[in-house]
């Protein structure tokens, strides 16, 4: 910046993309395919995001604001539960949250996709103690078919975990410590280090919140509540690290950013493998036959006789018909 400005001794030269001789616009289209409109900025434009860019392109925010509809109930204690759709017992469901303290400016707050369109169909938004939150989760939970519920397992997220653990919810989300691989409820708690809920830390977060941005790009995600809408308007690249601009919130975003890397790291691997198991099951035969290991001078097994007598009287019987 300040060799553009030509306050500094050096001076700025841009490389773009097609100076190589070897690249053309099918190498382009090819190259940017599967690249964000941020990643095709800096790596191939010479374009790089200042401080204050939204983290998701301003289209995408745009074409999200036209999916945007008034929800059909507005309920729980505090009517901030918001409804668009209700359980449908062929659909499965995942509820992801993220939990405040319940007195400060954060919000507690959760989503419940419907996996097989990733449409968010309830949403709830509220400051609400953490005791008090983890009931609501539980009922939602159990509302949506004991579908699984993931929270962020921050410092008050515990709090909300050993409360679910203690309501005995059966579908809680455990992950690996050290490399945040999910695991089984019920496996989680025979292995050592499993922990229930997700972890977000300086690894993960990038990692969710590009899942997120991907989703969001490539049309797979269905957002119609308002409220997460404008908090994309203020979730901004604040000195390379994506967050809320200061005085604003980004609880919802996180929530659903962790919501979309479950949906496509631990619940698609987890049908990849029972769909490998039944294949691998549907392959397994079994026989009855007994094979003959016997050499000459050998006596054969008593059992492996009885067929040879069987065998020859078969055989004679048809020789008789014949």
């Amino acid at each position: 910046i300040d060799s553009e400005a030509h306050s500094n001794v050096f001076h700025p030269v841009k490389l773009m993309w097609d100076v190589h001789p070897e690249r053309d616009k099918e190498w382009f289209e090819n190259e940017t395919k599967n690249m964000s409109k941020r990643q095709i900025a800096q790596e191939l434009l010479c374009n790089f995001n200042a401080s204050g860019e939204t983290v998701v392109h301003s289209d995408d925010i745009t074409r999200l604001f036209h999916m945007t509809v008034e929800p059909k109930h507005r309920t729980g204690f505090d009517r901030n539960l918001w409804i668009w759709e209700e359980y449908k017992p062929e659909n499965t469901y995942l509820l992801s949250a993220d939990v405040a303290r319940g007195d400060g400016q954060d919000y507690s707050v959760f989503h419940i996709f419907k996996l097989e369109t990733m449409e968010i169909i309830a949403e709830y938004q509220g400051k609400t103690p953490p005791d008090m939150f983890s009931t609501v989760l539980a009922d939602a939970g159990r509302e949506y078919g004991n579908c699984m519920i993931v929270v962020e397992n921050n410092s008050v997220g515990f709090t909300v975990l050993d409360k679910l653990i203690e309501m005995q919810y059966p579908n809680i989300y455990h992950s690996i410590k050290s490399s945040h691989q999910y695991v089984d409820q019920y496996e989680a708690e025979q292995r050592s280090g499993a922990v229930p809920g997700f972890t977000t830390s300086s690894k993960t977060r990038p990692l969710v919140v590009a899942k997120f941005e991907e989703f969001i790009r490539n049309k797979l995600l269905t957002v119609y509540s308002k409220r997460l809408h404008n908090e994309l308007a203020t979730f901004v690249w604040n000195n390379g690290k994506p967050e809320a601009m200061r005085s604003y919130n980004d609880d919802l975003i996180m929530a659903c950013a962790i919501g979309c890397w479950v949906r496509d790291t631990a619940i698609i691997e987890n049908q990849r493998d029972a769909a490998y198991n039944k294949a691998f099951l549907s392959a397994m035969t079994k026989t009855t036959s007994k094979l003959d290991t016997t050499i000459p001078g050998m006596q054969k097994p008593k059992e492996l006789e009885m067929e040879d007598k069987i065998s020859e009287a078969i055989e004679f019987s048809w020789l008789l018909k014949g």
